[in-house]
């Protein structure tokens, strides 16, 4: 070997030159001082076989290498005779006077040598993420390094299994050889890019620009726009000309978007961002679109008390109020009739642009049952139909869907008083009544029972003539006087001023409800229904009458004298 290694010597002096033995000699060992034990030198691959690569590294002999430390991550070879390569001199020559070297040494070595580097001058390494760690993950720079969790991202990472065999950026943190330790950051790099471009945006950001940005971050109340370094705000109300629940209906994080400026502080690097102000306002082609009378189907978003709010187009809600929700019931409110994410069919009533309203009808899109009523029902029309409900002031007759006939109490007889008529009437009951009237303006229908028969008092000047006596029970007694019922649904008032004379008794005791009294008929009025009674006329003539001498004369030429005579004086 050391021959070889003289006749290499010898092969590189020039020509011209001639050395004896002793000074190739001193040359020789002079050359084996240069390489060193522990330390990183080149080599030349001179040879490669099944399992070993042979490199000369201009000792006495050649080094061997697994071929092993020479294959790539995908197990290609990734060198060939020729080639110069670092490797590591562990030792100069073992038992059998070999040369110890290792590829795989050499390049850590040549690794911590550049993350050293690296580090001292505040630079960039790329490094692939391998697998997760406890607080972090690590990356391999060559070297196995620590990703902190804390310096993966500006933000967290919520799914660190999505970043395994990704390739970054890093910047090292932290570099110990002597403890193999090396901490790295790709946050650093962010924020140092970051921090670039809010500047290169701040510079350039205007209101009234319409920029593009990415989803960020969502909230209950907007979005958050990166714009280039910093972000902007996009509130919810600014997201859609129509109704948004929520900004995530509208947006994603990682949506790009493009937005208008509406607000922007640089001082304070604050922006409020419009998306919607980047579409046309729906309500500027919106009269034309939905005149008066137009059906329409939309969508209903939201119930409230007084009504339904009904998308017609994104950006464009009508209402349609309670009172427009059924032509025949009262909707005490508007779930009773339609549910939010129905679609409905609706009139539009009356539009306001300027102040983005629309009316909207239900019950329109039907025919008004009323307009068919009083077609059907023409008064005096009678009916047979049952009972729906009593109340304290009548009953309610179903005369078809949605449309109820009332009787009042009033109604019901001609000469019964009607104080309850539970007492009279139960629900179902079928009843005969007649049509009274039909006011379709304010949707009443008035029906009666009473009007079946005819009116006692339409004809009662006939049958009573002022001057008759007649016989009656009295049914009430007032402080102004006393009734007396004449026959079924007729009554005659006895004034106080006309009660029998009787000093034994007070006014108010000389006639009691039940007793049955004689009366003269004074004045009958068909048409105000009183017919005016006196029970002392009535006595005087009695005791007239009693007090005449008999005579030849007929007593009743008698009597009707002397009460022609007696009508005279009351006139008077």
């Amino acid at each position: 070997m050391e021959e070889k290694e003289k006749t290499t010597l010898e092969e590189s002096l020039p020509e011209s030159e001639e050395l004896d033995d002793s000074e190739l000699s001193r040359l020789y060992e002079e050359s084996l001082k240069d390489i060193q034990e522990g330390e990183v030198i080149n080599g030349k691959v001179i040879k490669i076989d099944q399992d070993m690569v042979t490199v000369d590294v201009g000792y006495k002999s050649e080094g061997q290498i697994a071929l092993a430390e020479f294959l790539d991550e995908s197990g290609e070879l990734n060198i060939k005779v020729g080639d110069t390569v670092g490797v590591f001199l562990e030792r100069v020559e073992d038992e059998e006077g070999q040369v110890i070297l290792s590829k795989e040494k050499a390049d850590k070595i040549t690794i911590w040598d550049e993350v050293s580097d690296v580090f001292e001058q505040n630079g960039v390494i790329e490094g692939k993420i391998i697998d997760k760690t406890k607080g972090g993950m690590s990356v391999d720079i060559g070297l196995k390094a620590f990703l902190p969790g804390s310096q993966i991202d500006l933000r967290p990472v919520r799914n660190l299994d999505r970043l395994i065999g990704e390739t970054y950026q890093f910047k090292v943190l932290k570099f110990n050889k002597r403890r193999g330790n090396i901490v790295v950051s790709r946050r650093a790099l962010l924020e140092e890019q970051r921090d670039r471009e809010k500047q290169e945006t701040l510079a350039r950001l205007e209101e009234g620009q319409i920029v593009e940005g990415v989803v960020k971050n969502i909230t209950n109340y907007g979005a958050f726009i990166d714009l280039g370094g910093f972000d902007g705000l996009l509130h919810i109300s600014d997201m859609s000309w129509g109704r948004l629940s929520h900004p995530s209906e509208r947006f994603r994080v990682g949506d790009s978007v493009k937005v208008k400026v509406l607000k922007f502080d640089r001082e304070k690097a604050k922006v409020a961002l419009g998306y919607k102000q980047t579409i046309e306002d729906p309500w500027t082609l919106i009269g034309a679109k939905f005149p008066p009378g137009t059906r329409v189907r939309g969508k209903v978003v939201s119930l409230t008390d007084y009504g339904a709010f009904v998308e017609l187009e994104e950006g464009v809600e009508g209402l349609v109020h309670v009172s427009e929700m059924s032509w025949t019931k009262r909707v005490k409110h508007p779930s009773k009739v339609v549910s939010v994410g129905e679609i409905i069919e609706a009139v539009v009533l009356s539009i306001d642009v300027a102040s983005h309203r629309i009316s909207l009808g239900i019950k329109q899109v039907e025919p008004n049952p009323w307009d068919l009523i009083a077609e059907r029902y023409p008064v005096g029309t009678k009916v047979v139909e049952k009972i729906k409900n009593i109340t304290d002031f009548g009953i309610f007759i179903g005369m078809e869907e949605g449309v109820d006939g009332l009787i009042h109490v009033s109604d019901i007889s001609w000469s019964k008083k009607i104080k309850n008529p539970l007492e009279m009437f139960k629900r179902g009951q079928e009843v005969e009544a007649v049509v009274l009237n039909v006011d379709k303006g304010n949707e009443r229908f008035s029906l009666g029972i009473k009007q079946l028969e005819k009116d006692p008092w339409s004809d009662v000047d006939k049958r009573y003539r002022s001057g008759m006596v007649i016989q009656g029970e009295v049914t009430n007694v007032t402080d102004f006087g006393a009734f007396v019922e004449l026959e079924e649904g007729v009554e005659g008032l006895v004034h106080i001023s006309e009660f029998p004379r009787d000093k034994s008794k007070k006014p108010g005791e000389a006639i009691k409800v039940g007793d049955t009294v004689t009366a003269r008929v004074l004045a009958v009025d068909g048409k105000e229904k009183k017919i005016s009674l006196s029970v002392r006329a009535a006595d005087e003539s009695v005791d007239f009458l009693k007090n005449q001498p008999a005579a030849p004369t007929r007593l009743g030429d008698v009597l009707r004298e002397k009460l022609k005579e007696k009508d005279t004086n009351s006139e008077k």
